[in-house]
């Protein structure tokens, strides 16, 4: 499993980084960017952190390789841009936007930002438009099918568009808690209520896998 989008306790996770890294070893995960809740308030003590948690982590050489980021949340979509160029400036490796999900009061023209802006993964982007999808598959910003409840209702909606205009995807699971993460097979399951096919799983581990792999 590899999954670009958790949290730790230093946002609103209820692990602190090296439990969350155990835990996914042993759920059977090989690689995991944990990208904390973040605005302007605490973007740079969480990237700090963040970015010392995961060096302890990798210094020990084991098969699970973790990787620092954030996700943006909240941000005012004039704001986004900006702060995802500052987030990668202050060393966030994987920026993650919160997208307009169907549960949350996300604020219209988050999604469009998010992908003019350049971050790597749109997460939950709700009922996001066709147009905002041809944006992505042109940019190269992968969109997000997560195992998230709540945030999962949208799922089909972006699965379809999605595979129509020829915009990447990836599967996250958005972990606040141990009982979020998953391993590869209920990981297919969720591809498959997608409505996508069996082989779109691997697909979307080699997009994450790529996007890991192109990190300056």
């Amino acid at each position: 499993m590899i999954d670009l989008h958790t949290h730790s306790f230093m946002s609103d996770g209820e692990l602190i980084p090296s439990e969350l890294f155990r835990r996914a070893l042993a759920k059977g995960y090989t690689a995991m960017a944990v990208t904390d809740h973040a605005d302007g308030s605490n973007l740079e003590t969480l990237i700090q952190g963040l970015t010392a948690a995961c060096l302890d982590w990798n210094s020990q050489g084991g098969p699970l390789t973790v990787t620092p980021g954030v996700e943006l949340t909240h941000v005012p979509p004039a704001l986004i841009g900006p702060m995802i160029k500052r987030a990668r400036k202050l060393g966030a490796k994987i920026v993650v936007v919160h997208g307009e999900t169907l549960v949350e009061p996300v604020a219209p023209g988050t999604n469009r930002a998010a992908i003019e802006g350049g971050a790597d993964v749109l997460a939950h982007p709700g009922l996001i438009t066709a147009k905002e999808v041809e944006l992505a598959a042109t940019m190269g910003i992968a969109l997000e099918i997560t195992t998230r409840r709540g945030h999962s209702l949208s799922n089909g909606h972006v699965a379809r568009l999605a595979k129509e205009l020829g915009a990447k995807m990836v599967l996250d699971t958005d972990t606040h808690s141990p009982g979020d993460l998953v391993d590869d097979r209920f990981a297919l399951q969720v591809v498959l209520g997608a409505g996508l096919p069996e082989v779109d799983f691997q697909i979307m581990q080699s997009n994450a896998l790529e996007i890991l792999h192109n990190i300056g």
